[in-house]
């Protein structure tokens, strides 16, 4: 009688034996390095951070020197600040200021990918109607600092308007305790 292992049997009694199959050791990926905001991608019609494009992946603090961040409303920009110096969560975002072209190029693809214009309209709203492009609005990386924004941000006049984009924040003048009721979309507003 001859003992034929199987590629699982064999595993199954090294296991046993106190052995472990061992996988070839494959070599780490090199680090990327820091993160930053990408001066160009190729799918992105030729934006670039001066458009405040920011790369997927990436999240931008209140200290970068990018225009997505320089270019806030300075209302804006001081409410942040003001909220992130009383929080213990640390504020990072993935989108704030945008330029005309940079929001059209987004809603022209929320068509693309929702179908139609009043899809897309519910989640990008056209250039001249972004608070992105007038610098009043940041996207949220982090559930985190969504929850704090949304839990005590309105003394700072910072505020959830879309029900349906938690990471979208405003900034509301005259808001000290409350902020309004969201809107369900931005086709409500």
């Amino acid at each position: 009688m001859s003992l034929r292992f199987t590629p699982v049997l064999l595993i199954a009694a090294l296991s046993l034996a106190g052995c472990a199959a061992v996988a070839p050791e494959q070599p780490s990926p090199p680090d990327p390095g820091p993160l930053s905001v990408a001066p160009q991608a190729p799918d992105t019609a030729g934006l670039t951070a001066d458009d405040g494009y920011v790369a997927p992946g990436v999240w931008l603090t209140l200290n970068d020197d990018v225009p997505a961040i320089t270019n806030l409303d300075p209302d804006l920009r001081r409410a942040l600040d003001a909220a992130a110096a009383a929080s213990d969560v640390e504020f990072s975002f993935t989108s704030g200021w945008r330029s005309g072209d940079y929001q059209q190029h987004l809603y022209d693809e929320a068509v693309a990918n929702y179908g139609s214009e009043e899809e897309a309209r519910k989640w990008v709203m056209l250039p001249d109607d972004s608070q992105h492009v007038h610098g009043k609005a940041v996207d949220v990386a982090t559930a985190d600092a969504m929850d704090w924004i949304n839990r005590f941000g309105a003394p700072f006049g910072l505020c959830q308007i879309y029900a349906n984009e938690s990471w979208h924040f405003e900034f509301v003048p005259g808001v000290t305790e409350q902020c309004p009721p969201m809107l369900l979309d931005s086709t409500a507003g």
